[in-house]
């Protein structure tokens, strides 16, 4: 997204676009056309790089492997000296060693014992596995049928010197860590973490520590949020709990809007709650509130508050879990400035019949595991009511029933998302 394209103007460039039944799909095309990346760098120990936004392409400064290296153990030769109908006699003439190249020459009909990883001696471009191979001393047999070049690395094969290492955008997890350390890279340019400020609203929530009165219930939405933001890597700024009142309302967005790059907050979004919530998020900044057709997770706000992104979610403690997941997670990664990576789904059989009408993407929390056929296969936790948290607790995955799916009998196959590396 451009600075200056609104969210109104990319709504009314898509089709169809109906904010009283959204389908999940067109509302986060809208969320991805609006969010823009953070542009702030910082430099970096690699020790200190992991699961940080690599901000610049990483240019590779030498050659990997540096040299013609040896693949597996065995003897380095010319494969000019091999006898292609039969065995082959070679003088073995001395040992490569990784680190300890062999310095000598090779002439015709002479082998060097070579370990893996050994630069090839001068001249040799063939390696023979040990296995292959019969000794007798300072003789070695031959078999015939070896190929030319073969378990033989070639100088620069993994990455040539002057060629992208890592790109732009890429969260730098273990491998990029060790591929930029093989390069002898120390420090890295990253993105600054973003910012997320976030808070529940609600004049029935009590934080922990303090006494239930009759009606009142512990926030839990804040610590699943502190949970899935935490996960992303971000810097928290917790809010707490902010009443239903709209002097106190207004004073969090503001004060969050300035302090923070992104907001997230629960409760406050529905149809039926306190009015005073769209007249002042639009009264700050440019905000859309949206009724998904998902379940769970109907309403649904998203805009911008000053330079921070906005995120209105559900009151409910799954609905908060589910939006997050396929709207906020992808969003702020993309805006910490990261390529967000698809989340995969795998086929499952159903062990439960479901019922479901065409119209809107239904989540069922699901117990997936290996039916006796080695099949995966999928039941549901039980309840699936949007405040039954416990579900969650309970899941390994969801069971995703499509915008366009109607009923699924016992037995037939769904897509399920595994929350492993997800949540």
């Amino acid at each position: 997204m451009t600075r200056t394209e609104t969210l109104a103007g990319i709504v009314s460039s898509l089709s169809d676009f109906d904010p009283n039944a959204l389908p999940v799909a067109m509302a986060r095309q809208a969320i991805e056309r609006f969010i823009t990346p953070i542009d702030s760098i910082e430099l970096v120990p690699l020790r200190s790089a992991l699961d940080r936004v690599l901000a610049r392409d990483v240019i590779s400064p030498i050659n990997v492997p540096a040299h013609d290296n040896a693949a597996m153990d065995g003897w380095a030769l010319r494969f000019a000296d091999l006898d292609t109908d039969g065995p082959k006699a070679f003088e073995s003439i001395g040992t490569a060693l990784a680190g300890k190249p062999f310095t000598g020459t090779v002439a015709p009909n002479q082998a060097v014992r070579i370990m893996t990883g050994a630069v090839m001696p001068p001249g040799c471009d063939t390696v023979v596995i040990q296995e292959l191979v019969a000794t007798d001393g300072q003789r070695i047999i031959i078999p015939a049928r070896q190929q030319q070049g073969q378990h033989r690395r070639l100088r620069g094969e993994d990455l040539c010197a002057g060629t992208p290492a890592v790109s732009a955008g890429q969260l730098l997890r273990p491998a990029e860590l060790g591929l930029l350390a093989s390069l002898g890279i120390a420090e890295v340019p990253v993105q600054r973490r973003l910012k997320v400020a976030f808070f529940s609203t609600g004049d029935e929530l009590r934080s922990l520590g303090e006494p239930l009165d009759p009606g009142c219930v512990y926030d839990s939405n804040r610590y699943t949020l502190m949970g899935m933001l935490t996960r992303l890597g971000v810097e928290l700024i917790d809010l707490g709990v902010v009443p239903d009142s709209p002097q106190a309302l207004e004073a969090a967005v503001r004060d969050a809007s300035r302090a923070a790059d992104a907001i997230v907050s629960s409760g406050g979004v529905s149809v039926g709650e306190a009015d005073f919530t769209r007249e002042i998020m639009n009264r700050l900044g440019e905000v859309a509130f949206w009724t998904i057709a998902m379940r769970p997770g109907r309403p649904m706000a998203f805009g911008r508050i000053g330079r921070a992104s906005y995120f209105g979610l559900p009151g409910n403690p799954v609905a908060v879990m589910i939006t997050f997941l396929f709207f906020v997670r992808d969003a702020l990664i993309r805006q910490s400035g990261a390529i967000p990576r698809p989340v995969l789904p795998v086929p499952v059989r159903s062990m439960t019949a479901i019922q479901k009408k065409p119209g809107r993407t239904e989540y069922q929390r699901a117990i997936v595991g290996i039916g006796e056929d080695g099949m995966l296969q999928a039941r549901l936790t039980g309840s699936q009511g949007s405040g039954v948290l416990r579900s969650m607790s309970e899941a390994n995955g969801l069971m995703v029933l499509r915008h366009d799916q109607a009923a699924i009998a016992m037995g037939d196959m769904v897509d399920a998302i595994l929350f492993e590396g997800l949540i």
